[in-house]
C-alpha cells in the first residue's frame, strides 16, 4: 500500500511535461524582465538560466489589453513571480533588464522599475541590476519601405 502512494505522487502534473524540481534552500537566481509599451515580463531563472522558476507578464494581471505596459500590473507580476521563487527556495536575484532595442527604443517600458521595487519589497535579495537591452552597432531595417511611413 505504501508503494502504491509513492508511485502516485512521483506522477508528474497533468499539461507538464516533467515536474518542476524544488531548488535547495539558499539559492540565487536571475530576474529576467522584458519592458516594453504594451507589456512587462518578468520571468525568473536558475542562475544559468535554462531552468524557469516563474514567469508571469503584466497581461496576465489584467482583463484590459491597454493596461499590460503599465506599473501596477508589472508590480503585481513581479510580486506573483517573487512568491512562487521564494515558495521554491530561491533567497535573491540578479535583476537583468531589457527594452525593445535594435532599432526600436533603446529605454524600458513604464513597468521595468515598479517591478525591480516589488522584487525588492518582496523579501528578495538583489545583488546586481543590469541593462541588457541589445543595442546594434549596426541597426537593422526600420520598417516603411524606401520612402518612409507617408501619412
Amino acid at each position: 500500500m505504501a508503494e502504491e502512494k509513492e508511485k502516485i505522487e512521483k506522477k508528474p502534473v497533468k499539461g507538464r511535461k516533467y515536474e518542476i524540481k524544488a531548488f535547495k534552500a539558499g539559492t540565487w537566481g536571475v530576474a529576467h524582465i522584458f519592458s516594453t509599451v504594451n507589456s512587462t515580463i518578468v520571468h525568473i531563472t536558475d542562475v544559468t538560466g535554462s531552468e524557469t522558476i516563474a514567469r508571469y507578464s503584466g497581461g496576465m494581471m489584467t482583463d484590459k489589453d491597454r493596461e499590460g505596459g503599465e506599473p501596477f500590473p508589472a508590480m503585481q507580476a513581479a510580486k506573483r513571480a517573487a512568491e512562487d521563487a521564494k515558495e521554491k527556495g530561491i533567497i535573491g536575484v540578479n535583476i537583468r533588464v531589457r527594452g525593445m532595442g535594435g532599432h526600436h527604443k533603446k529605454a524600458p517600458g513604464a513597468g521595468a522599475q515598479p517591478a525591480i521595487r516589488a522584487l525588492a519589497r518582496s523579501g528578495l535579495r538583489i545583488s546586481v541590476i543590469e541593462d541588457v537591452t541589445p543595442i546594434p552597432s549596426d541597426s537593422t531595417k526600420r520598417k516603411g519601405g524606401r520612402r518612409g511611413r507617408r501619412v
